[in-house]
């Protein structure tokens, strides 16, 4: 899904723009059934055989904890290392704005952007990084993993019915 994003960036920047990689954050739900657990389990394989640089967290008493804090240093990382020049947070979190803001002041030559999943449209971070977007719930439905996924390794992941 993330290179539809890149017709979005490049009318922002006025330039031409290129995926330089992708990274996912989450954390393993142990709080939930064996079967959510597996099915988490399943879809982190699936982003990481197809080249999601994926880092997972732990929950602790049922609140994600870790996660925010990586997807902040990895954005401070990326823009200190100039590894891109735009980047593109999937999420309507507002505990990331003080992130986006200290990036913003230091690296005034990198775009930051969210694209808001569905329903999840927020005015404070929309405001903080202007050109942000919603993500469309057809978006979601045209860049599914194709059922069967295969992975390089020849491994075949059957999509579970409740995704």
């Amino acid at each position: 899904m993330c290179r539809c994003f890149l017709p979005i960036v490049a009318g922002i920047r006025g330039e031409p723009a290129t995926l330089a990689g992708i990274f996912y954050f989450s954390a393993t739900p142990t709080h939930r059934t064996a079967d959510q657990q597996a099915r988490h389990a399943l879809y982190m394989k699936c982003l990481a055989g197809t080249g999601v640089d994926v880092s997972l967290s732990q929950f602790k008493r049922h609140k994600e904890k870790e996660t925010d804090v990586a997807i902040a240093a990895k954005l401070f990382e990326i823009c200190h290392a100039q590894l891109a020049e735009s980047i593109v947070l999937v999420t309507g979190d507002t505990d990331l704005a003080p992130a986006v803001r200290l990036c913003q002041n230091l690296f005034a030559d990198r775009t930051v952007l969210f694209a808001f999943p569905y329903h999840r449209l927020n005015d404070e971070l929309r405001q903080l990084a202007p050109g942000s977007f919603k993500i469309s719930a057809k978006t979601y439905f045209q860049n599914q993993f194709p059922d069967p996924l295969v992975l390089q390794d020849g491994t075949s992941i059957a999509k579970p019915a409740s995704w």
